[in-house]
């Protein structure tokens, strides 16, 4: 079977080669022309260079393809919405248009758990509406899954919507990466008490859940939660972290609200003034000072997605990554995260 995977430099799609190559599916990867994909022709996968954001590049990307995996998206960058909106909302569009053209016969979606809303404080699930917070890649992440939804009624491509929650694992710069740093320079904090749960999930049982999207034949028409149900709260997860990397376990504690709503004026204010990203998002605030927590109960009983990766083994398997230098390693992700996006001139 010819598969396409969008966002294949990134973590997700790095894990999912693996898996799909073990199936011996024929892979190919559209890539950014600025990007590097040395290490994924070296993998065998065959290289499409394009831009979902300029739909003039997508058909031979998609020419002969039965499967599409479509894993990129903008986030974690401080750009403006519209850029967001661009790849995020706009790309989506063009790549599944592209697809309903040269027949492919079915489409994976990624979407977010974002979409609906943080500081919910219990388990959401696919029945609950989508009111995301005021974020760009929240406000996109769930147009683009509207969007997908709408697109689908009229349309001969089976499709798939997965709503992973924030995953990580070796090679996490964005999430784990970051959280390592703190405790092992000894700058971890905790927002609020730190009894909260935080969205996190180990790589590999996200790439499960695609896997199921993509080949279970009650998939399609859907939409679907792909998380770990058995959450870790703040403190467990920075304080597992902590001992994973040397670091020091969080003693501080910062009161949430008066973080959550200084990183409202430090985005709509002090950022507009420096143009530059503050150290704390409202997306950051919410993340890691609210309660969230995501039912994968329809996955389960649908597709048989269960999580295998206790959170606390997967920890220790990114840690690996970390203490062998990781945060050191080029970073191909963040790069095409910045490029110039080709529909902007359109």
């Amino acid at each position: 079977m010819k598969v396409l995977i969008t966002g294949a430099t990134g973590l997700l799609g790095g894990h999912l080669i693996r898996e799909l190559q073990d199936r011996g599916e024929s892979i190919r990867a559209l890539v950014l022309p600025i990007e590097n994909a040395d290490k994924l022709q070296a993998q065998g996968v065959e290289i499409v260079r394009g831009d979902i954001t300029d739909a003039s590049t997508l058909a031979p990307a998609v020419k002969d393809v039965d499967l599409i995996f479509h894993l990129a998206g903008m986030m974690g960058v401080w750009r403006p919405i519209a850029d967001y909106r661009l790849v995020n909302v706009n790309g989506s569009e063009n790549l599944y248009k592209a697809a309903q053209a040269a027949k492919v016969r079915r489409f994976v979606h990624t979407s977010s758990h974002t979409i609906y809303g943080l500081g919910h404080g219990r388990f959401m699930t696919e029945n609950d509406p989508l009111r995301p917070d005021p974020d760009p890649y929240s406000l996109t992440k769930a147009e683009g899954d509207r969007l997908m939804r709408r697109l689908m009624l009229n349309s001969d491509v089976e499709t798939v919507i997965l709503r992973p929650g924030t995953f990580f694992g070796p090679g996490d710069r964005l999430h784990f990466g970051r959280m390592a740093q703190k405790v092992k320079d000894g700058k971890g904090l905790i927002v609020g008490k730190g009894d909260n749960a935080l969205p996190f999930c180990y790589v590999t049982d996200v790439v499960q859940g695609f896997l199921l999207g993509a080949y279970h034949k009650n998939a399609p028409g859907n939409a679907y939660n792909i998380t770990n149900d058995r959450p870790l709260t703040q403190s467990e997860m920075f304080n597992e972290i902590a001992d994973a990397v040397g670091g020091t376990r969080p003693t501080l504690h910062l009161p949430y609200l008066p973080i959550y709503y200084g990183s409202i004026v430090a985005e709509r204010v002090v950022a507009r003034v420096t143009r530059t990203k503050p150290v704390v998002t409202q997306l950051g605030a919410l993340m890691f000072g609210s309660d969230n927590k995501h039912s994968v109960e329809k996955a389960r009983q649908e597709l048989g997605f269960e999580p295998k990766v206790d959170l606390r083994d997967g920890i220790k398997l990114a840690a690996e990554w970390f203490n062998a230098g990781g945060m050191q390693q080029f970073s191909v992700t963040q790069a095409s995260q910045n490029a110039p996006l080709a529909g902007a001139a359109k």
